[in-house]
């Protein structure tokens, strides 16, 4: 059995924090802190990230399990970001009675762009797995870049992205190739339509991954969401915008 990292802050109504692709629990430090002013907060390292062991293979289904296995058996608001939320949703689904809220940051159902949902271009993904196998350290910087791409102060940005995520060696080539085949892959679409919660949605308003647009794509899968779009943020909100985010969070848990 894999053995998944975990750390829990603070007290009251608890809340599990996913992370995205490539990185590790570590991300949400400064953010978690803040949470754990009003709620329990959960972290948790995906396989072979961060403090937590290997899994092969990394799939939607695997990795899902080893995150619910890893946590107390209760229900609780699951908060996944990019690729996280992406688990968060498979677990909301197949594991209900571990979920009582879910929220999504700065991630969709289906991360690519098809038919006429708003995503990521599949070709630019496809480009980023060919690069992986040549440079995974730079190509890792590429997809770093793009996530405070637009911001104000980027050069900063940046590099504080780039202190928290290389505090924890990088994820060994086949985990990082597994997790962003689920992102050209995966379509969970029909699941989220199928959610029974609430279900909060956070986007950033100049995020270059998952588009804004999606938005509206989500409330008409999902009537209903709590969708808040984060003015001049993008794909790391709880990094450029804290206050913001905190805000949102603890609007939508104490409804």
């Amino acid at each position: 059995m894999t053995k998944i990292h975990t750390e829990t802050f603070g007290q009251g109504k608890p809340i599990i924090l996913v992370h995205g692709w490539a990185m590790h629990s570590g991300i949400w430090r400064a953010f978690a802190k803040e949470l754990a002013k009003h709620y329990q907060v959960t972290l948790l390292d995906l396989p072979g990230h961060g403090r937590s062991g290997a899994m092969s293979p990394f799939t939607l289904e695997t990795v899902s399990k080893a995150l619910v296995d890893a946590v107390p058996n209760e229900p609780c608001c699951w908060l996944g970001w990019s690729l996280g939320a992406e688990m968060t949703i498979e677990i909301a689904y197949r594991f209900p009675e571990q979920v009582n809220q879910l929220i999504l940051l700065t991630g969709t159902p289906c991360f690519v762009r098809k038919d006429a949902w708003s995503g990521m271009d599949y070709n630019v993904l496809d480009n980023f797995a060919e690069s992986l196998k040549q440079a995974p350290h730079a190509t890792l910087l590429r997809f770093l870049s793009l996530y405070i791409k637009g911001l104000n102060k980027q050069k900063a940005a940046l590099q504080e992205l780039k202190t928290l995520v290389f505090e924890s060696p990088e994820p060994n080539q086949q985990t990082l190739q597994e997790g962003l085949t689920i992102l050209k892959q995966v379509d969970l679409r029909d699941s989220f339509a199928q959610l029974k919660i609430p279900v909060a949605v956070i986007l950033g308003q100049l995020d270059t991954l998952i588009p804004v647009s999606v938005g509206a794509k989500m409330e008409a899968l999902l009537p209903g969401i709590d969708l808040t779009v984060i003015d001049r943020a993008g794909h790391v909100p709880f990094l450029s915008h804290q206050e913001a985010m905190v805000n949102a969070v603890c609007r939508f848990m104490d409804k």
